[in-house]
Parts: C-alpha cells; sequence; structure tokens
C-alpha cells in the first residue's frame, strides 16, 4: 500500500545514528540541493546520487551496512508498509519532506540485506516552457478524445513530461481530470481543471480496473501511469475510443517501435482489430530520451515526435508502420520529426555534443563513433 508520509519528525528522532552521523534528511537535502535525480542506499557502497545521470558517492560517506539500511527502512515505512514488504519483498511508496520535496521510494532485497532508491520529486510540478519541451506537447493535451503516448527508457521524464501537460490543462481549461498512478509523484492543486489523483494500492487495486471504472466518473482526460498490460492497453483503446483523451506512457523507443509494441500485445486473431482501432484514436507519439549537455550544466532531452495525420494513420491501418519514419523525415511543417533529426539539431545547436547524441541513438559507446560517417 502506497501511503504518503512526513517522514520529517522519525528523520529527526535517529538524526545522528543513519549512517557515519550522516542523517537521512541530511542526506536527502543533499541530494535536491545537489540537483540529484536520485539518491540510493545500498549495502555494501557509501550512499550515492545520481547527477545528470552519473552515481556519485555523498562526500564524506561511509559504507552502508545491513544495520544502517534495516535503521532508515525503519525510519520512512509505516507498520503496513512493512507487513507488505515481509510478503512480498518489495515495496513502492510516497514520503516527503516538508518544503523540500516529495519521494518516490523503491524498496528491494539484495543479498539478504535491504536497498533503498529514492526519486526526487519537485514539489511544484513544472511547465511545458519550463522543460523545455516541444510546444506540441500543450496541443496534445488540449485535444478532446484520442490516445496520447510519452514513451521512452526508465528514468529520462517521462512521468514529468505527463505531468506538465496536466499542469496545462488545469491552467487553460475547466476539464475533469482523473489520474491512475503508481505511486502518484506529481500532485496537482487547483486551478481550472478538477482533477482526481489515485494511488494504484491505497486507491484502487489494478490500472485497468480504474480505468474501466473512470469512463463512470466524467472524465474528460485520463492519465494512466504506465499501460504495462494487454487489459490496460485494451481499456486505455477503449477510453480513447469513446470520447476521452487518454494521456499514458510505453518503455519503447520511438513511434514505429511504439506502435508495434501496442499492436504486438495482442493475440493474432485481434491484431487486424486493434490496428484498425489504433489509428482511428492514436493523437501523437511523444519518443524522448535525455543527454547530457555540451557544457556540463546538466541533461536535455531529445524528442520523436509522431502525430495522428492522415498519411499515419493510413500506415498502422494498412500494416506498413516500417514507413513511418519517412513520413516522420518529412513532416517538419507538421512539427513531426525522427530522433536522428532531433539530435542532429541539438548538435547543430551545440546542446549537445555529437558523440553524445550519436552514442544515444545507436547504443554504441561515445568513443567508438566517428561522427563524420553520420552527418
Amino acid at each position: 500500500m502506497n501511503v504518503e508520509r512526513d517522514i520529517l519528525e522519525d528523520v529527526q528522532a535517529v538524526c545522528n545514528e543513519a549512517i557515519g552521523g550522516i542523517s537521512i534528511e541530511e542526506m536527502l537535502r543533499l541530494a535536491v540541493e545537489r540537483g540529484a535525480s536520485d539518491l540510493h542506499i545500498t549495502v555494501p557502497y557509501p550512499p550515492s546520487v545520481r547527477i545528470n545521470g552519473v552515481i556519485v558517492p555523498v562526500e564524506d560517506a561511509p559504507p552502508v551496512t545491513p544495520e544502517d539500511a534495516a535503521r532508515i527502512f525503519e525510519v520512512i515505512t509505516t507498520e503496513t508498509q512493512r507487513r507488505t514488504f515481509a510478503e512480498q519483498l518489495e515495496l513502492d511508496f510516497m514520503c516527503y519532506l516538508p518544503g523540500l520535496a516529495r519521494f518516490r521510494v523503491n524498496t528491494c532485497l539484495q543479498q539478504s540485506s535491504l536497498s533503498i532508491s529514492f526519486r526526487i520529486i519537485p514539489l511544484e510540478v513544472p511547465t511545458v516552457d519550463d522543460l523545455g519541451l516541444p510546444k506540441v506537447c500543450k496541443n496534445l493535451a488540449m485535444k478532446h478524445h484520442g490516445l496520447v503516448l510519452v514513451t521512452g527508457p526508465t528514468g529520462v521524464g517521462k512521468t514529468t513530461t505527463m505531468a506538465a501537460m496536466i499542469r496545462h490543462v488545469n491552467e487553460c481549461s475547466a476539464r475533469k481530470v482523473i489520474t491512475i498512478e503508481d505511486p502518484i509523484e506529481y500532485v496537482h492543486g487547483r486551478g481550472s481543471a478538477m482533477i482526481v489523483q489515485r494511488d494504484l494500492g491505497s486507491d484502487t487495486k489494478s490500472f485497468h480496473g480504474a480505468l474501466k471504472h473512470a469512463l463512470r466518473q466524467d472524465p474528460d482526460v485520463i492519465l494512466v501511469g504506465e499501460m504495462r498490460d494487454l487489459e490496460t492497453i485494451s481499456a486505455a483503446l477503449s477510453a480513447a475510443e469513446t470520447g476521452h483523451l487518454v494521456i499514458s506512457t510505453l518503455h519503447t523507443i520511438g513511434a514505429a517501435d511504439t506502435i508495434e509494441r501496442i499492436i504486438d500485445a495482442f493475440p493474432p486473431y485481434q491484431q487486424q482489430q486493434v490496428r484498425l482501432q489504433l489509428s482511428l484514436v492514436i493523437e501523437g507519439v511523444l519518443s524522448q530520451i535525455l543527454l547530457p549537455r555540451a557544457d556540463g550544466s546538466g541533461r536535455i532531452a531529445a524528442f520523436e515526435i509522431m502525430l495522428g495525420t492522415f498519411a499515419v494513420r493510413n500506415l498502422i491501418r494498412e500494416s506498413k508502420i516500417h514507413q513511418v519514419n519517412s513520413i516522420l523525415e518529412m513532416g517538419s511543417t507538421s512539427s513531426m520529426h525522427t530522433l536522428a533529426q532531433d539530435l542532429k539539431r541539438l548538435v547543430t545547436k551545440g546542446e549537445i555534443n555529437i558523440d553524445a547524441g550519436l552514442a544515444q541513438m545507436y547504443g554504441l559507446p561515445e568513443e567508438l563513433i566517428n561522427c563524420e560517417d553520420y552527418f
């Protein structure tokens, strides 16, 4: 069960007993101040933070012992959460420190000791402009029906992109938005929209069950944290088909792979029907990755963008997904482009190094790439 809680009082109670006199509160504050995305507590390594994609040990912190990890786990969890962990040996939940940040926490076992990962979630939901996202994100967020997918590997900011899109809806229209998340990361404040946020585990038992019942709750927009199984994908397609805007994620890279993944999730005898259904509801696929900035100041997102144009819908319907990239390459006037085109744009602007961009695109070590072969 994901129960968000204020851990400040409990943390202060063991302030000098965490790891070598450095409390978990101090480590979390340090991680936030240094702009880290994550804090990791894992035996036998020192506490470490991820900054611009790189794991960096906390300065002067000794290696974590099994006792250290167990003590921190005791501090940040409730009795109910500890029972859940004892049964499942896995636990995801949210906690927060007032005035600092919220934290998505995962706890697991490794070599019979606890490993704890904190993902840092800012208290304020960022805007599309704050993040430098493509302007098309605003247009897609304001669609009245259809399916919008934000895709990419783990840890590239898919949830943050979706949160920024929902913030845009909240600022611009009086709609009802229902989010189904595991767990709830960004909390949306009051605005023009009514936003109902449901937590998987605490508020509902499954994505597909919550999605099915959401249709009776008069939503305009439904955000599904992840389309992770056939039932959820099917329910999302049906919701989009019945006049709702559905926004969700998949762990795919590239628009064509995303379409193929959805279709392949269904048994062969249903796939032609799904192609037709998907061709009717798809509004856009935003496939994103994060790369280090050339000046070392952080990371920047690169996108592949596919929109539900007539040509794209026709390719999906006729099972010619392999031709999608050709449409994207010629779609600059309609805001569509491939990931390779966006990487080239970032390189040309000096935002990223050529080697970093190409390494990401081809999955190769940077030092093996001869940039002149590609540009």
